[in-house]
């Protein structure tokens, strides 16, 4: 089982790609090769393969927090399956993963919402995608400030508050206020419960 994300860029043209288009494939980098694990198309979408299934939420509140953290957000739809048909470019392939990625986020727009999966398990989809619907509820609305402090949370764990203040040239109270603001913690609970529950999944 692999996933598939497919994504755009809300309200790009508020931004110069110039801004963020390098930042953005540094990130992505650090999750795969383009064209074979991740490709940038039209000049605001882009589609990766996420080997690891258990990662795929985690990944997805990275790439939200980084376009948050730049006054922009992302429209991000999780497929769950296989890759029967492989090629070079990962928009070129294909499998039940691509499908159901595809699929779900053709119905984005349409729903208000800016992250969705789908495993094709109608009860695991139920459950997550209620728990997601609640955690966008804030992640929507996050600040810059918010933003940085959780991509630098996400990507560096074993940080403490002070070395993170550090990074973002803050002391720890104010790293400590942006995690509160930011419900960092429940975040991470609702990722934590994630990997236990996709672990049961079968596709």
């Amino acid at each position: 089982m692999i996933v598939i994300l497919t994504a755009d860029i809300v309200k790009s043209r508020k931004l110069s790609s110039k801004k963020w288009i390098d930042d953005l494939k540094a990130l992505l980098l650090t999750f795969g090769k383009s064209p074979n694990d991740w490709e940038i198309y039209r000049g605001d979408e882009f589609q990766m393969e996420i080997k690891n299934p258990e990662d795929a939420l985690l990944i997805a509140f990275q790439i939200k927090a980084f376009f948050k953290s730049i006054n922009l957000d992302v429209r991000m739809s999780l497929g769950f399956g296989d890759k029967t048909y492989k090629t070079r470019k990962i928009t070129e392939s294909n499998g039940t993963a691509f499908v159901r990625s595809g699929e779900t986020f053709e119905t984005l727009k349409k729903q208000k919402l800016n992250l969705v999966l789908n495993t094709g398990n109608t009860a695991f989809d139920e459950e997550l995608n209620l728990m997601l619907k609640l955690s966008l509820s804030f992640m929507d609305n996050w600040l810059q400030q918010s933003a940085e402090f959780v991509l630098i949370a996400i990507q560096n764990p074993t940080l403490s508050q002070e070395e993170i203040g550090v990074k973002l040239g803050i002391n720890q109270a104010a790293v400590s206020r942006r995690q509160k603001r930011s419900n960092f913690e429940l975040m991470m609970q609702v990722e934590h419960y994630f990997r236990k529950k996709v672990k049961t999944l079968e596709v």
